[in-house]
């Protein structure tokens, strides 16, 4: 996130040890197991930066059928993306708390049948983008589950401190798909946006790996809270969410937005601010730990993303 050498135990034998159980016991629990592969959470969140930038790009409302289209169709490269990273990561999701009740930890779901799903629902979300949108569409969703799974889950999530900042760009992919579904080209603005994402997403994972960094710490995945002190990590937090803030601003001149815009962006971005400062001014009162509280800025930073694109989604119906 070659991958059998970074484990303790290669797969084979991980599947050896796993105590034997019966798996779904109906058509009913299967398909929800199948479900979860794909973390319909992490879906929503991809979702929600996707069809904004449609609006953006039309200047308004997007064409119906292609903004279905490009959600049907990213809903599934998306999940694809998931169970393959679910299959990767298989090993390491049984060892922490936060991932243990996952279909493949849990022996919902054979090691085979969740690559297999994977693979599937990866092809039917390239040629349904390539059919009902565009080719560029079709190539740039392709490109996300690539380096997601090749990239990221099988590179440098167990390899570096690092692996968020560079993995997160398959998480940033959603908005120049969105873009180009509609435009079939690339433009500075969803560009900036892209750049928001890509800020955006170390300073989120980091405060839940804060919380969970026993967790990772027992998987051997070297995320920052692990190997690094609590003063870096909240350092780090506060450049990148300044870097996201000024990110955000920089839509307004390059996609030459109303003033609603920048006006929630503003406000969004000082909250956000605040509330990772909070953490720094904790951790010199002498708190530590959970008593930092930082899944108080995961949380935040969460609403702060849904209501940013919302605001991207709200202001070309308002020009």
């Amino acid at each position: 996130m070659t991958v059998l050498t970074n484990r303790q135990t290669t797969a084979p034998a991980l599947e050896a040890e796993a105590p034997r159980t019966t798996g779904p016991r109906s058509v009913g629990m299967l398909v929800k197991a199948y479900i979860a592969l794909t973390k319909p959470r992490i879906i929503e969140l991809l979702l929600i930066t996707t069809l904004p930038v449609m609006f953006l790009a039309a200047g308004g409302l997007p064409p119906l059928w292609t903004a279905v289209s490009v959600m049907v169709f990213g809903t599934l490269s998306a999940g694809s993306a998931n169970a393959l990273n679910c299959y990767v990561d298989r090993d390491i999701d049984q060892k922490m708390r936060r991932t243990r009740r996952r279909p493949l930890a849990r022996h919902q779901v054979s090691p085979r049948g969740a690559l297999i799903f994977g693979i599937v629902l990866g092809v039917l979300s390239t040629l349904g983008l390539w059919l009902t949108t565009n080719l560029l569409a079709a190539a740039l969703s392709t490109g996300a589950i690539l380096f997601y799974v090749l990239v990221y889950s099988m590179i440098l999530k167990r390899r570096t401190a690092q692996n968020i900042v560079w993995g997160g760009i398959a998480g940033c992919m959603p908005v120049l798909i969105g873009w180009a579904g509609i435009t079939e080209r690339l433009d500075w603005a969803p560009l900036v946006l892209f750049g928001v994402v890509f800020f955006w997403t170390p300073p989120h994972t980091w405060t839940l790996a804060m919380r969970y960094k026993e967790d990772y710490a027992a998987a051997k995945v070297p995320m920052l809270p692990v190997v690094a002190t609590e003063r870096r990590v909240i350092l780090e937090s506060i450049a990148y969410t300044w870097a996201t803030v000024a990110c955000s601003l920089a839509l307004w001149p390059v996609a030459g937005t109303t003033l609603f815009y920048p006006a929630v962006a503003a406000v969004l971005g000082v909250m956000c601010l605040w509330e990772v400062h909070r953490l720094l001014a904790r951790l010199n009162s002498g708190k530590t730990g959970v008593e930092l509280r930082p899944m108080r800025f995961f949380h935040w930073s969460n609403a702060y993303l849904a209501l940013l694109f919302l605001a991207v989604a709200i202001d070309p119906l308002l020009a």
